[in-house]
């Protein structure tokens, strides 16, 4: 009997490789086609400014090494390729060494996205992808069945993503305490999706219930997970059909969808394992063993902060990001606020000169435009727009740098947004932004005006900037 390997688990490793590869897809193509307005060359936070004052140790990367834009979308596209390649199995036509390596390529060439993405690349969906495709790497192909101790691994990474993110918000914001978060949460949340309008709109009762069953499936449900079978599959499933509630509810990129890949891993789907499988050859046992001890002794300090009363989240405690912590929202927001960028092609703004409107293509803009889906893709910008929203502090390495392109009307950064008010060829002469509150509008607003929200202006964030110098935000 192979004390190594689970072939119970064959169809569950099948489920998880290719949905983990249609992930890192998805992934790779949000680099390629977002990098150069962001890091590119001549992006808001340059890869080459970063490079020359990060050394390599704290963030190995290919492009610490050597970065153009075309390497840069050379390894991004290759990535998308591989991924592919891996979705479609090729890994499983490959001797096990080779399948290794294939599942290996993908994970260096976004380890090196995430360590010279700055600010753009610093959420916990990130590592959560490179910790998970590390343990892929080791999970096999068809030539051995599933080793045990790497199915172990990944509930240990569905766990403390789980129970993680449900002591933060047991510690954090009374209002998950009093049940009433969600009364806020689908409003304020960083990017709505098309039905986030309605999910704010349930009765308060229900959110309760929401509120309620999120804290009894992070905070007890994810202990079942190292119970035997069936209570294990039960404890996944319930943790999937969680997922997919939030995934209905809002964008929250791959986060939700690499958390339902985590935990089809521990499902027992019937198996197609074959009828005689190899034994696991020796060098295989000896570096999945060498692999598991290393992950065990680096999940010292992430359980040490996840039990910690200041427990922070997303973090990463290596540079290789192979055992990290994670959490969301310890605190809720009460209020959503925008920030509304404006360009005019006047000479002399003023108040009553012709503004107009940059159109994102996720965050709320104008309030008669229904909230559109994007995940599992990730809008970057968009997602930085809503931190920026909450303090300008959170926008101060990058806020500028956009001003400025958009002043320019570069062609990269334009490609972020919905749409520009300019023509290519004419700039605006000034921009400027604005805070404005949203709220979502009642059912009855919504029949009268066609309008998903309601907006105030608050304040000026930036005033009236032109190409000469980008004045500083209020």
């Amino acid at each position: 009997m192979d004390w190594f390997t689970a072939p119970e688990y064959w169809t569950s490793r099948l489920v998880f490789q290719r949905a983990l590869a249609g992930v890192y897809l998805v992934a790779f193509l949000s680099a390629a086609l977002q990098f150069r307005a962001l890091i590119g060359e001549r992006g808001m936070l340059p890869v080459p400014l970063f490079a020359a004052r990060v050394p390599f140790r704290r963030a190995p990367s290919l492009f610490l090494l050597h970065y153009s834009d075309r390497f840069f979308a050379a390894c991004a596209w290759t990535g998308c390729a591989v991924a592919a390649a891996l979705a479609a199995g090729l890994d499983s036509r490959l001797p096990l060494w080779a399948g290794m390596l294939l599942w290996l390529v993908p994970w260096l060439l976004y380890l090196s996205i995430v360590n010279v993405g700055q600010t753009w690349y610093a959420f916990g969906w990130e590592s959560l992808l490179l910790e998970v495709g590390f343990l892929a790497v080791f999970l096999g192909n068809d030539e051995v069945a599933p080793p045990i101790v790497v199915l172990f691994l990944l509930r240990w990474v569905l766990f403390r993503v789980e129970f993680g993110a449900g002591l933060i918000k047991m510690r954090g914001d009374d209002c998950w305490r009093k049940l009433t978060c969600l009364d806020f949460h689908h409003e304020t949340q960083p990017m709505p999706g098309p039905l986030s309008w309605f999910f704010h709109h349930l009765p308060a009762p229900a959110h309760r219930v929401e509120v309620a069953a999120n804290h009894v499936t992070q905070l007890v449900v994810p202990v079942l997970l190292f119970a035997p079978q069936p209570v294990a599959t039960a404890a996944a499933s319930l943790m999937i059909v969680t997922q997919l509630w939030l995934v209905l509810s809002g964008n929250f990129s791959w986060l939700n969808w690499i958390t339902i890949v985590l935990a089809a891993s521990a499902l027992a789907l019937p198996s197609d394992a074959p009828s005689s499988v190899p034994a696991a050859p020796l060098w295989y046992e000896v570096v999945v063993s060498a692999v598991a001890v290393l992950l065990v002794a680096l999940s010292y300090r992430p359980v040490a902060n996840m039990v910690s009363r200041r427990q922070i989240m997303n973090r990463s405690f290596d540079p290789l990001h192979l055992v990290n912590t994670y959490g969301a929202f310890g605190s809720v927001s009460r209020v959503r606020y925008e920030v509304v960028i404006e360009g005019t092609a006047d000479d002399v703004p003023r108040e009553d000169s012709d503004w107009r409107e940059y159109e994102f293509k996720g965050k709320p803009g104008d309030p008669r435009r229904r909230p559109r889906q994007f995940a599992p893709y990730h809008l970057r910008l968009d997602w930085l727009m809503w931190f920026a929203a909450l303090s300008p502090a959170y926008a101060d390495s990058w806020f500028g740098g956009l001003v400025e392109r958009l002043l320019e009307n570069d062609r990269d950064t334009l490609r972020l947004l919905r749409r520009s008010p300019f023509p290519p060829d004419e700039p605006p002469r000034f921009v400027r932004a604005r805070l404005f509150r949203y709220r979502y509008t009642s059912w009855r607003e919504l029949r009268e005006t066609g309008a998903w929200w309601e907006r105030t202006y608050v304040r000026e964030y930036l005033p009236p900037t032109r190409l000469s110098g980008v004045a500083q935000r209020s």
